[in-house]
Formats: C-alpha cells, sequence, structure tokens
C-alpha cells in the first residue's frame, strides 16, 4: 500500500471516530417530548420544569382549570395550555415551570375554556411554548408525585366488641387513661375498664376501632427517661397529600351530656391518628362552641397526632346552648389568622359537630364563611325526629350551612356510638383537596333576574330562541339556593313574574321551567318591567349575593327607562342590555351599568343571541374577580 493510500484512510479513521458528518456538522440530539392525557394536572408531576406534548380535543373534554396566566396545580395543564392560547385545541408541545402558591386564582374565559377562581393554593405553575430555549433539555421521562397508600378497612373483633357494648353498664370515661405518652404506654389487657381501648393510641398492629390495621407503628417501649425518642420528630412531618388547615368545632353544649361528650373526644382523637398531623401535612385546631365559642387550641400549637391525644382528653366541656351560627362567625374572623397558624398555602377546613339541631341560625354565618374560602363539613348526630322538627331554629339548617347540597360535604350520623363510622370517610374527603374549592365564585355567587320582551314584534319562534339563549347563560351558573339563583320576568304592557328566586333550586329543573315559559305578546313597556323585577326579585335577593340584571328587548319602548335604570342602578343591581333587530341604542345604553362597552350588546337578528353567551359570562367572570373578598 501506497504512503498516499495510507494517509487517506488515517484520515478517514480520525473522522469517523470523532463522530464528524460529511457536511462537518454535528446534529444536535432531538429532545424526547413525553405526551400526557388531557386531565393530567401539574401538581401530579414531580418536576420544577418539564416539556409535555398534550393531545388534540382537549377542550372538549372540559377538565378544570384555575386563574389566569398563572394555574393552580390542581389545574389540568392541556387546558391551562389552551386558555392561555399556547397550543389550540389542536393539541401540541408546552413547557411547564412550576413556582409558589398564590393567595388567589382569578378565574376568566379565553380561547374557548372558562378558568375558575380559587382561593389560595401551595403550588402554582405556568405555560409557554413547547420551544425549548437553546442549550436546554428538559427530562425524557416524567416523575409522578408518589400516590397515597390504601388503607385496610376491615373491622376486627375488637372494633365489633365495642359496637355492641351495651352503653348502660359502661363507665364515664376519665381523662386518666389518656395522660400517659405512647412511648410508655402499657399493653392492654383483659382486665381493663369498659371502652378505654376508646381513649388509648393504638399500638402497632392493635385493631382500636377507628384506626385501619395499616396505623403507624409504635415506637419502640423505652423507660420515661428516654422518651425523647426520634420517632415522633419523622411522624410530625404529617401526611403531604392532606396538606390542610382544619378547625374542629365541638359541640360542648349542655344538651350533649358528659358520656357523649367523652364519645366525641374519642371521635377526635381517632380522627387525629387516622389523618396524621405534622407540619408538612394536616394542621389541627379545636373550637368548642357552647353559648360562646372558645379555642381550645390553635393550628399552631401541636404538630403530631401523639401531642394533640393527650390535648383533646383534657378537654372540659363548658355547657350553655348550641350556638352554631355564632362558632361559625368566629372562626371566619379570629381563627384562620397568620397568628393562629394558618399557612395561606393550604386550604382551610371547618367541620362542625352537632348533637341534634342547633340553637341559633347558620346560614348567614355559614354563607360568609364559605365566601372567605373555608370549606364547612357538617357532622350531625341524632338529629331532630318529626316532634322535634318543630323546635329547630332553622330548617334545612345543613343544606343552608355547607357549600353544596350534593352530600360531599354533610354527615348525618344516627347514633352516638356510630360516630366512629365516619372517621376515615371523613378523613378522606378532607384530603381531597381536588373538591375543596368552596369559595365563592363568578359561577355561584348571585341572583340573576332575567327580563325577557314578550311583545307581538318577538313572535313566536323568536320568543323560543330568547329562551334557549337564556337557558344557555343559565347552563354555565352553579345552581342551589346556596349558589346562584335565577328569577324570570316577562314583560308586554304589563309584566309577569314567570318564577322567582330560589323557586327552582337545581339545574335541571330550572331549565324545564326556562322552556315551559309561554309567549305572552302585546306592547312594550320596559321601563315597568324593571321596576317590576326590582320590586318582585331583587327585594327578596340574599344579602351580599351579587344582583345581576339582563334585559332582553327587541323595539323601542313605549314608557321612559331612564328613571327605573338608574333606581336599580343605586340598588348595587348590575344592569346588561341586550338590543335585537329594532331596539334602540340609547336606551341600551340607559339600562345598562357603566361601562356600557362590557353591559350594552346588540345583535341584528334573534338567531345571532347565541353568539353573546360565552361573552356574558367572560365579563360578569371578569367584573367579579376585580372585586374584593369578604
Amino acid at each position: 500500500m501506497s504512503k498516499a493510500t495510507l494517509t487517506a484512510v488515517f484520515i478517514a479513521f480520525l473522522l469517523t471516530s470523532s463522530g464528524a458528518k460529511p457536511n462537518g456538522k454535528n446534529k444536535k440530539p432531538k429532545q424526547a417530548v413525553p405526551a400526557i392525557e388531557c386531565d393530567m394536572r401539574a401538581g401530579k408531576i414531580n418536576l420544577s420544569e418539564f416539556i409535555v406534548k398534550c393531545p388534540a380535543n382537549c377542550r372538549e373534554t372540559k377538565e378544570k382549570v384555575y386563574g389566569t396566566g398563572v394555574f393552580a396545580s390542581i389545574s389540568s395543564i392541556c387546558n391551562a395550555a389552551i386558555h392561555s392560547g399556547v397550543i389550540t385545541n389542536s393539541g401540541g408541545k408546552v413547557i411547564v415551570t412550576k413556582m409558589a402558591g398564590q393567595m388567589i386564582y382569578k378565574g376568566s374565559f379565553a380561547n374557548g375554556v372558562r378558568s375558575l377562581s380559587l382561593p389560595n393554593r401551595r403550588e402554582s405553575f405556568s405555560v409557554s411554548v413547547g420551544k425549548p430555549k437553546k442549550g436546554v433539555t428538559y427530562p425524557s421521562t416524567l416523575v409522578f408525585v408518589p400516590s397515597r397508600p390504601t388503607t385496610v378497612k376491615t373491622a376486627s373483633p375488637v372494633t365489633e366488641a365495642v359496637e355492641t357494648e351495651p352503653s348502660s353498664t359502661a363507665a364515664p370515661p376519665t381523662t386518666t387513661h389518656v395522660t400517659t405518652p405512647i412511648t410508655t404506654a402499657p399493653p392492654i389487657t383483659t382486665s381493663a375498664k369498659p371502652r378505654v381501648i376508646n381513649h388509648r393510641v393504638p399500638e402497632a398492629g392493635s385493631s382500636h376501632p377507628y384506626f385501619s390495621s395499616v396505623a403507624p407503628p409504635a415506637p419502640e417501649h423505652k423507660p420515661p427517661s428516654e422518651t425523647s425518642s426520634p420517632v415522633p420528630e419523622v411522624l410530625s412531618q404529617g401526611d403531604s397529600n392532606c396538606k390542610v388547615d382544619i378547625a374542629f368545632l365541638m359541640d360542648g353544649s349542655w344538651s350533649i351530656g358528659k358520656r357523649r361528650f367523652e364519645i366525641q373526644k374519642d371521635f377526635l382523637v381517632g380522627v387525629s391518628q387516622v389523618i396524621n398531623v405534622g407540619v408538612a401535612g394536616p394542621m389541627m385546631g379545636i373550637i368548642q362552641y357552647g353559648d360562646d365559642p372558645v379555642t381550645e387550641f390553635s393550628l399552631k400549637h401541636f404538630s403530631s397526632s401523639i401531642d394533640l391525644t393527650p390535648a383533646i382528653s383534657k378537654i372540659v366541656q363548658k355547657g350553655g346552648l348550641s350556638n352554631v351560627g355564632k362558632a361559625l362567625s368566629y372562626i371566619n374572623k379570629h381563627f384562620f389568622s397568620d397568628a393562629n397558624g394558618n399557612r395561606g398555602g393550604a386550604p382551610n377546613v371547618a367541620v362542625v359537630l352537632v348533637d341534634g339541631w342547633p340553637t341559633d341560625e347558620v346560614e348567614e354565618a355559614s354563607r360568609l364563611a364559605r365566601e372567605s374560602g373555608i370549606n364547612i363539613f357538617f357532622v350531625t348526630i341524632e338529629g331532630p325526629d318529626e316532634n322535634e322538627k318543630q323546635n329547630v331554629v332553622e330548617t334545612n339548617f345543613v343544606d343552608k350551612a355547607v357549600c353544596r347540597t350534593n352530600g360531599f360535604f354533610s354527615f348525618p350520623i344516627m347514633s352516638w356510638f356510630a360516630l366512629r363510622k365516619a372517621v376515615q370517610p371523613l378523613v378522606k374527603r378532607v384530603c381531597d383537596t381536588d373538591r375543596l374549592v368552596c369559595s365563592k365564585t363568578c359561577l355561584n355567587a348571585n341572583d340573576i333576574a332575567f327580563v325577557i320582551d314578550g311583545s307581538s314584534s318577538v313572535g313566536t319562534g323568536n320568543f323560543r330562541t330568547v329562551l334557549q339563549f337564556v337557558a344557555n347563560v343559565t347552563q354555565e351558573f352553579e345552581i342551589s339556593d346556596t349558589d346562584t339563583r335565577v328569577g324570570i320576568v316577562q314583560y308586554t304592557y304589563e309584566q309577569r313574574l314567570e318564577f322567582a328566586f330560589g323557586q327552582y333550586n337545581n339545574k335541571a329543573d330550572l331549565l324545564n321551567a326556562i322552556k315551559r315559559i309561554n309567549y305572552w305578546s302585546g306592547g312594550t313597556s320596559t321601563g315597568a318591567a324593571i321596576t317590576f323585577a326590582a320590586d318582585q326579585l331583587f327585594s327578596k335577593s340574599k344579602p351580599n349575593k351579587r344582583k345581576i340584571m339582563i334585559v332582553i328587548t327587541d323595539g323601542r319602548s313605549y314608557d321612559d327607562v331612564r328613571a327605573p335604570a338608574l333606581a336599580v342602578h343605586r340598588k348595587g343591581v348590575i344592569a346588561y342590555s341586550i338590543g335585537i333587530a329594532w331596539a334602540a341604542q340609547d336606551e341600551l345604553e340607559y339600562i345598562a351599568t357603566d361601562p356600557d362597552r362590557d353591559h350594552s350588546f346588540f345583535v341584528d337578528e334573534f338567531d345571532n343571541l347565541y353568539k353573546y353567551v360565552p361573552k356574558i359570562i367572560h365579563n360578569i367572570c371578569n367584573e367579579f374577580n376585580s372585586q374584593p373578598r369578604n
């Protein structure tokens, strides 16, 4: 082989070994982008910044989004990206950047996705176009937050024995059985007094009636001088998947009696152990109420379930009436504060235990608490029977107090001896932070009055189109007696109340009622209709509800609209005007709340009404989110 040939072979070898390409450039490795489903929430991925690929048609899934620009971590990544305009409904790549939680997330409507308002969360995220920055490589695989371990719910023989224990022979429990720390607790023997087990923190593998068989293992048994075991330090971190701030309102009224008061304390001990209190998880405080509420201990007093147990056992019954409403006002104004250990990034939860029924009204206090972002649960034990219902101060007080009327926030318990069965279900719901979005939003805080033109110029077919528009707007709101309520007035020369606020308290019944409205036909007296709506609807509106009036007309009014419109504006009514065909622009502007561009709309024909549904919802929500909260 010649020298020239050897030289050429050597150069070719160098080029091959260095990875150089024939054109002299090194090709950049392609970024691997993991695909996710539409419902993937940012909080489920345990990475501070990452890139993902969203599928098409996520907007159609209607996965929930909370916030605008910066989103709560429980939001769908893909729908947040569509809302922000980072991707379209066809899908695409998205870069997700985690950040600290916000005090409040403001909802809005954008790009076909409606985001909701939400009080503080511990983690947020933003989204950007999925084009990696120069020199940045994102993880090619996702790291997910580990799911919570499941617990075994099989009852043990001890559980059954306690459940069937006759109450007439049991001695009243005393607090002397719980003052011994868990590290020095002697084994339970068969010679123990009845129900002593209800006052003991369970040892490893025990079948305490409040706990499943997977209760945390007990620390190693040591002499009292060595009780500074590191085990409580580990336990005090708590369950990070249940980071909530909880206030338990325990009933201390005389009606409960001493024995049932002790059972109530047993229940709270059980909850504190199952929920695994700790600084990185749930924190727990207790208020006892009677004539007046008293804080037994705040959120910052104890950072472990072990410390809570003796503290609960030492609570002494105060007595008095069952003034639940006063207690709810108290926690709303005083309990959930920074000074008392409120962490800001954790949802606020109030669990109210009631023996029988409250002796004061709860609706107003509950509503104000919910509007402050407090998620209220009611545990009612041995409620009133038919003969006692006449003594109840406020009928249906639970439905009026809790955030929704679907049963998620209420626990009716038939007997005090069945109370322990509610521990596990209650803890599960309290820790379901995805559903703890109980504070008022633009969709559940209104009394909305539709004032509909039924004059002869409208016609039967167009009137049905108007009703469909009303139904489409109504569909977007959360309907119940404690959420948004809808009333409708139809008018010609005269006025007719089709139905009042609260007459239909679920969405299905309300939408059916809208469809059943009959066309009237006649003249057009819009001013008189506005006055009629103020008298018949808004005079009965609930305090602090947002009062919204939506007037729909197709022509000029035969009477003056300026004075009636000004009168309802002064009463705090937010007025929207929608004109069709021959409606007078000047009258629409008189009716509408300022600025007119946000509250007054015009379409040339009835069939185009549907276009303004998202615009009206968007404006209602924007206006709501710009107002300070209670």
